[in-house]
């Protein structure tokens, strides 16, 4: 489920229900986290460091989830 479906989700829940202390509660949290959140900023090190990242995977220098676990598992067992 994306961000666009679980929006439309809520806005329907929201829609529906009549209970005011829920409807409350989530107003307050939802505006206390949008009051709190940060925006992150990165160093040039880090994206240094993503840009390099996007080169290997580009360059088919990775392992898949599946081939890590396999590597680990045959280093578990020597």
């Amino acid at each position: 489920m994306n961000t666009i479906d679980i929006k439309k989700k809520l806005i329907q829940q929201i829609n529906l229900s009549s209970d005011k202390t829920l409807l409350k509660e989530l107003y307050e949290y939802l505006n206390r986290e949008n009051e709190t959140q940060e925006i992150f900023e990165l160093n040039e090190a880090q994206h240094h460091s993503i840009e390099k990242s996007r080169k290997e995977v580009k360059d088919g220098k990775f392992l898949t989830h599946q081939k890590a676990n396999q590597e680990i598992e045959e280093w578990l067992n020597k």
